[in-house]
């Protein structure tokens, strides 16, 4: 029998059909499908393209999404009549269009804060220079602060506060700001009056994309960052004690002026429009693959696994906007820096922060590996001066006060003799034994906190079992939300020449936004390396003159073959029958058709006897797509 030298280009995983699992639905974007027909800005959802646009619906109580979505109790108990608020999603042009339909008994406002209908919303101002972009917020409420003491008259409509309002009753809305962002209520009800029940209240807002740096006009679209926020006051117009009560539940997240826990990503392209059918699937913005390795956790990262090519990396650096730039999707608008005053200013920064972070899984664990390229290695326990890592990782078993998933914080520090101290979470899941940190200076390093001699950095490892973040043993849904902030603390004679950075990637600490969505994906189980199978047949992965993916494969038969491709989320993404074969050596190229990613792909590989359609074996791999 032939056989064919295994010369992978990765390290061998291979998996099963078991193993290949649909990607989870992504719980914080929506499509807003394009329509060229002109919306009235009436109140009124008439329009024909409404009907075929994507929606949400939010409700108090229920989980309205993962990561950030939660709800609240401003008066201290639950509603009766409980919030129930779905949303559509158009673009025109460059124009968002959201439609409100709110279920409300009860419609209506006043002079204070949370005693309001109405919607509390955020949204990433894109036009601001530099890769991370704060958040504009856009308040649109029954709230009528500083204008007509309660009790409002039933002819009060809602205001418009926040980037693009006014705070001030007597200063009307300039042509500007409506340009900018408008919006008509229809009131299925009377408001401010509790006489007779309501039904609830309509809403046609309407956003310009192109004020705040976005353009979903571009080939490709675009994606918009935003948030909102349901408030509902109930029976408090006049007030009535045994059903009153004041509430909200949001989408992701909750404010419009601070950007907390995460946000909606709104994708919109000219080609997904009212007409094109199904939209799109939103996948994830990263994917961390399994590797079946598993190192020993000294922080020196010699273990074949960090070298694989299939593994998650990305480079954080202080100072560098062009690298952050290239982050895709999102994470060049989430990703920043900050630096904070030490010793009373801000010293220029001689050696920024320069670093790469791998992390892959094995099983239930998290193997997360750092290189840290820093000239002054040092320890210092003000936490604006540390050299480490912050970890930040949703808990999917625990929920806090606004009831969405909690974040956990897992950091560690250099220590004063060179060692991992780990602080925060990490600490806890150390001591208990669910996760494990060391730290290994490289050669010429020593910790040396007044900087006298030129370092060149450390590497650490973490070991993380994520059942004690709460996943499942399996890992259930493989939805995983992280964010990584490097700690650089760099000291210098005189003192004042001392700073320390803070650089991010998605999010800086676990409250704030936005976490990234990452799917775990899982690899080989039950197979054996090097793409055989039971000795009957081998293959292995190389690249064509077009650096196209060429999988070269021997069996000893003459065998009708079929060769299946799928992506690291399982889904297929080409299928072929080669026919019938004889035996020897083959080789078939991939992707000769169509416009796919560059990346890991699986392949299988099925040889069936052509008379009896007996299955003689099945090859299993992976290989790479390189553009």
């Amino acid at each position: 029998m032939k056989r064919m030298t295994m010369l992978l280009l990765v390290a061998a995983a291979f998996m099963s059909a078991a193993a290949v699992q649909a990607q989870t639905v992504r719980e914080d974007a929506i499509w807003a499908r394009t329509t060229t027909a002109t919306i009235a800005l009436d109140g009124v959802l008439n329009e024909a393209a409404w009907a075929a646009a994507e929606s949400k619906t939010v409700e108090f109580g229920a989980d309205s999404g993962i990561p950030g979505s939660g709800w609240k109790m401003e008066a201290g108990w639950p509603p009766v009549d409980a919030t129930v608020a779905n949303m559509k999603f158009l673009v025109n042009g460059n124009q968002l269009y959201v439609g409100f339909e709110v279920q409300d008994k009860s419609v209506g406002g006043s002079v204070e804060f949370n005693r309001f209908d109405g919607f509390i919303m955020g949204l990433k101002d894109h036009a601001v220079l530099g890769t991370y972009k704060p958040v504009a917020e856009y308040v649109y409420a029954f709230w009528n602060l500083g204008g007509t003491p309660d009790p409002q008259p039933a002819t009060q409509q809602p205001r418009f506060y926040g980037r693009w309002g006014s705070f001030d009753p007597a200063v009307p809305r300039t042509p500007e700001q409506i340009a900018a962002w408008d919006a008509v209520t229809v009131v299925h009800g009377v408001k401010n009056s509790d006489t007779v029940d309501d039904t609830g209240y309509t809403v046609e807002m309407r956003f310009d994309l192109a004020v705040m740096g976005y353009d979903v006009t571009q080939p490709g679209g675009d994606i918009v960052e935003w948030n909102v926020s349901v408030y509902d006051c109930d029976w408090f117009w006049p007030i009535d004690p045994l059903r009153f009560s004041a509430a909200r539940v949001w989408w992701q997240g909750p404010w419009g002026n601070a950007a907390w826990y995460n946000e909606v990503r709104i994708h919109a392209s000219p080609d997904v429009t009212t007409a094109s059918g199904p939209v799109p699937v939103v996948e994830p913005e990263f994917v961390i693959t399994e590797i079946n390795a598993t190192p020993t956790i000294d922080g020196v990262l010699n273990e074949a696994a960090w070298s694989d090519a299939g593994i998650f990396s990305v480079d954080i650096r202080h100072g560098d906007d062009a690298l952050r730039e290239s982050y895709p999707g999102v994470a060049s608008a989430r990703a920043g820096e900050y630096q904070p005053a030490v010793n009373g200013g801000t010293a220029f920064v001689l050696d920024p922060a320069d670093v790469t972070v791998k992390m892959y899984v094995k099983g239930d664990m998290l193997y997360v590996g750092l290189e840290a390229r820093d000239m002054v290695v040092q320890y210092h326990p003000d936490f604006s001066r540390w050299d480490g890592l912050l970890l930040t990782i949703n808990d999917r078993d625990d929920r806090g006060n606004d009831n969405n998933l909690t974040g956990r914080r897992l950091a560690f520090q250099v220590g004063a003799d060179g060692s991992a101290v780990p602080q925060d979470y990490l600490a806890s899941m150390v001591a208990e034994t669910t996760a494990q940190v060391a730290v290994s200076l490289m050669a010429g390093t020593s910790v040396d906190t007044l900087g006298l001699e030129p370092d060149t950095g450390y590497t650490a490892e973490l070991a993380i079992d994520l059942t004690a973040l709460g996943y499942p043993s399996g890992l259930g849904d493989r939805a995983f939300f992280p964010g990584l902030t490097v700690l650089d603390g760099d000291s210098f004679l005189p003192a004042t020449d001392s700073y320390g950075t803070r650089t991010w990637w998605f999010r800086e600490y676990e409250g704030t936004c936005c976490a990234a969505w990452v799917h775990l994906a899982p690899n080989a189980t039950g197979v054996s390396d090097g793409g055989q199978d039971g000795g009957y047949a081998s293959a292995r992965a190389s690249q064509n003159a077009s650096s196209r993916p060429l999988i070269m494969y021997a069996m000893p038969q003459r065998s009708q073959v079929t060769i299946e491709v799928y992506d690291v989320m399982g889904r297929t993404v080409e299928r072929r029958q080669l026919g019938v074969q004889g035996d020897g050596e083959h080789a078939v190229p991939l992707f000769e058709g169509g416009d796919h990613a560059a990346g890991l792909y699986l392949y299988r590989l099925q040889m069936v006897d052509p008379e009896t359609g007996a299955e003689r074996g099945t090859l299993r791999g992976k290989t790479i797509f390189l553009k």
